[in-house]
């Protein structure tokens, strides 16, 4: 993994400070340093509070950093126009939450063709994908059932295949199962993780799951604004 050219997320000195009430300055990131690999998974572990999804958001190019450079599949985002964050977050990037977010008046498959259809990918050709990705998730007998009709876990699970259906290079999950009982939890993971090692993309997860966690290639924490590398 010693490539650069196989760097899917690279930060390097990023500082994120937030100003509260009275003039309060919160330093939430200060000099991180992180690179992510082509097909590897990191599992970002911190109490809440500490920064997770400021970090999230600024590698998901939804926030900019104070300072810093972040680097998508070697691209410098830093200084590109808004327009075209817009389309590197389309394109690039995907994003699954702790609550599935799925559009409630359409079905399970129309939910991962609208994304593909934005990019101006043909209504057959998205179809086709949609129901590539929810037959590898195990739910394609779901494809015309809505969110409403759908399982906890199954709701996750199309969203995960949302998340994946535009084939991104970065893959980013906060708390992606933390909705979900424990039993349910580990098999959207597995599914989750099969889907990463097929694909080559990278993740990073973030999770209170130390079991989880300790499933992926490593774990990284949040100490002072600093990233370090965390032992379970």
């Amino acid at each position: 993994m010693s490539n650069d050219r196989n760097i899917t997320l690279e930060m390097t000195g990023v500082n994120r400070t937030y100003e509260e009430a009275h003039g309060k300055q919160v330093v939430v990131l200060r000099e991180a340093d992180l690179k992510l690999y082509a097909g590897e998974m990191v599992a970002l572990v911190a109490p809440s509070g500490a920064g997770k999804s400021t970090l999230l958001h600024l590698a998901g190019l939804l926030e900019k950093p104070d300072a810093g450079v972040i680097k998508i599949g070697g691209r410098n985002t830093i200084n590109l126009a808004e327009d075209k964050r817009t389309a590197l977050r389309r394109d690039d990037i995907g994003f699954i939450y702790q609550f599935h977010h799925l559009l409630a008046e359409f079905t399970a498959l129309e939910n991962l063709m609208i994304p593909q259809m934005l990019r101006s990918v043909s209504r057959e050709n998205s179809e086709k994908r949609a129901m590539e990705l929810l037959d590898f998730m195990g739910i394609s007998q779901r494809a015309d059932h809505h969110p409403s009709e759908l399982s906890g876990g199954e709701q996750q699970r199309v969203a995960i295949a949302r998340a994946v259906a535009n084939q991104p290079k970065l893959l980013l999950a906060d708390e992606p199962t933390g909705n979900l009982d424990p039993e349910t939890s580990d098999r959207v993971f597995k599914m989750l993780q099969e889907l990463v090692r097929s694909t080559g993309l990278s993740a990073l997860i973030a999770t209170h799951n130390h079991a989880l966690a300790r499933e992926m290639d490593r774990c990284i924490t949040l100490e002072n604004g600093k990233l370090v590398t965390l032992k379970l």
